[in-house]
């Protein structure tokens, strides 16, 4: 009889139920589908679905579990196995796609991805999913929140200029529009204080906020949404993963003699991408030398103005990130950080004709919330 060597669950969320699938590894590393069942994606189907799975597997024998991230479908699920103790992946749908199709499965509906996932778990080394604290969640909400309310605000912007230029003036349209804006730009206000709020009460964040937005021309907003959809940095390893994870990865396009567009993935985080516009334009028109002379050296070679600013975005979340880890404050005139230590590999041949297409993104969220540093610091007199 084959031992087993470890059982691998895969999940597939909704926001009504969820449908599990558990699969042994054997010491032959062969993949036996055990069983599958659908529950309710609740805490008794969490309860259920525990049970179901220790009705499967032999005692002492490991199970790591891997499923989709759903939106927020997945988070319960994936907390409730947490802290039960087992092993939990959480990845991306672009991922778990690709895989699925590597397969070759033509057929889908959930059950096959769920056994998918499960098969992904067996024979990849995922990554351990952590769950955010309880402060970054709340933060994460907010800036979400807050970027969805400028948003708003815009289209209503735009509509009520467009209504102004109409052949005919609707006045209660009109009038309307003026007070939605209004009340968006009040409910703006009061969640920015409330974030401002958020990062004061934490004396270790509130540090290192500190610290970080003595770079000029970063915010405090910007900042708040890329440390809450990050969670604070906790589960990355170095500049790559989170290059990744935000979508800032370089990939190419070249087979024999053919050369096509390189460009960056964009498969990662919009929110982050979204907020690091406006910080990379203010950077430039602050004169931080480091990402001066970043902008000067790639429009010298290809005169592509977005492209010298995505890459300013990526050189300065990466930046974000050293210094978050390290918990220094930030040093401009730190010796070999000037820009030209900057990695080739940032700016491929062909990197400016797809970059382009960055300027097809959602209007970004404008980053207007003053930091108000503590007296004698050096952020007493932020910028935006």
């Amino acid at each position: 009889m084959v031992a087993a060597l470890k059982y691998s669950t895969g999940f597939d969320c909704s926001k009504e139920e969820f449908v599990a699938a558990i699969l042994l590894v054997n010491t032959d590393q062969q993949n036996v589908v055990k069983a599958t069942r659908k529950f309710s994606n609740t805490n008794k189907g969490f309860i259920d679905c525990e049970y179901w799975i220790n009705q499967h597997k032999k005692v002492d024998v490991p199970v790591v579990i891997t499923m989709e991230a759903t939106g927020n479908y997945h988070e319960n699920l994936a907390f409730y196995f947490y802290q039960k103790g087992y092993y939990v992946s959480v990845v991306l749908p672009n991922k778990a796609k690709k895989y699925l199709q590597s397969l070759g499965l033509k057929s889908k509906n959930d059950t096959i991805d769920a056994k998918g996932l499960a098969q992904m778990g067996a024979e990849q080394r995922l990554l351990q999913w952590k769950p955010f604290s309880e402060s970054f969640y709340e933060l994460r909400a907010l800036t979400r929140y807050c970027e969805q309310l400028s948003a708003n605000r815009t289209q209503l912007m735009n509509q009520l200029s467009s209504m102004e230029y109409s052949m005919y003036q609707i006045e209660e349209v009109k009038n309307g529009l003026k007070e939605l804006i209004a009340l968006t730009e009040k409910q703006l206000d009061q969640i920015k204080e409330r974030i401002e709020e958020l990062v004061r009460k934490d004396e270790k964040i509130s540090g290192r906020f500190n610290n970080i937005l003595a770079i000029k021309g970063l915010g405090l907003l910007s900042l708040a949404t890329v440390v809450a959809e990050t969670n604070g940095f906790e589960l990355f390893e170095n500049e790559r993963q989170l290059t990744s994870y935000a979508g800032y990865d370089v990939i190419e396009n070249q087979s024999g003699k053919r050369t096509g567009k390189t460009k960056i993935s964009k498969k990662g985080n919009s929110h982050i991408r979204r907020i690091m516009h406006m910080p990379a334009l203010n950077v430039v028109r602050c004169k931080e030398e480091r990402f001066v002379n970043i902008y000067e050296r790639i429009m010298s070679r290809t005169t592509v103005k977005m492209k010298a600013y995505v890459a300013i975005q990526r050189k300065l979340l990466c930046m974000i990130y050293i210094l978050w880890k390290k918990n220094e404050a930030y040093d401009p005139n730190y010796p070999g950080t000037t820009g030209n230590a900057e990695q080739k590999s940032l700016f491929p041949h062909g990197f400016g004709e797809t970059i382009k297409k960055v300027g097809e993104m959602n209007p970004p969220t404008q980053d207007e919330l003053p930091y108000k540093a503590v007296a004698g610091s050096p952020l007493s007199a932020m910028q935006i």
